[in-house]
């Protein structure tokens, strides 16, 4: 590595490291969420009614029908590669998330779930790919602009391999240890 080049690598960490602390020293807003997404801090308002219906309506279905113990971490903050990500709905393996802090890694994360908001492209690049990076599992899209429920999963470098949709109102089958068609006539 020549000097020019690990001057300006010096540099790229000494401001990630800046922007992290930053980051981690923001005073949010009640109600407002902060994300780190790819060098960028994202801060979003309180998720309307819709939004929040649709969370629960999914994790209702997830403790009706699944019948593995599974944990659910509505606003767990998770560090993934890139950045430091709250997906709207984490389920785990039970107890995976018991002693962790505010941020933690994703391990024991089987599923997480975003409800497309005020940016839309956040959720399907480059969360997706934070996600996948950190090798949960399991990433479920409620696209809202795009009327239709997207499935990823198998992540491998860096993205997921497998994608599955359905338009609102389909149901999407989920995988082990989920094991169960998710209705989402009512997810919009």
């Amino acid at each position: 590595m020549s000097a020019a080049t690990h001057d300006f690598a010096e540099i790229w960490q000494d401001q990630g490291d800046y922007l992290l602390e930053a980051f981690l020293a923001l005073d949010t807003p009640e109600g407002f969420k902060a994300e780190l997404i790819e060098g960028e801090i994202v801060v979003t308002p309180p998720p309307d009614g819709d939004h929040e219906t649709a969370i629960g309506r999914i994790a209702r279905q997830v403790f009706q029908l699944c019948t593995a113990e599974i944990d659910f971490a509505p606003g767990k903050g998770l560090i993934v590669p890139g950045g430091r990500y709250i997906p709207d709905a984490t389920f785990a393996e039970q107890d995976a998330m018991l002693g962790r802090g505010s941020w933690s890694e994703p391990d024991g994360v089987l599923l997480v779930v975003e409800v497309t908001s005020s940016r839309p492209e956040k959720d399907r690049e480059a969360k997706r790919k934070g996600y996948a990076s950190a090798t949960i599992p399991l990433y479920l899209l409620v696209d809202r602009q795009q009327n239709r429920i997207v499935l990823h999963s198998e992540p491998a470098r860096g993205d997921y391999r497998a994608v599955n949709w359905v338009p609102v109102g389909e149901p999407l089958p989920l995988p082990a240890p989920f094991d169960f068609e998710l209705r989402t006539d009512r997810l919009h």
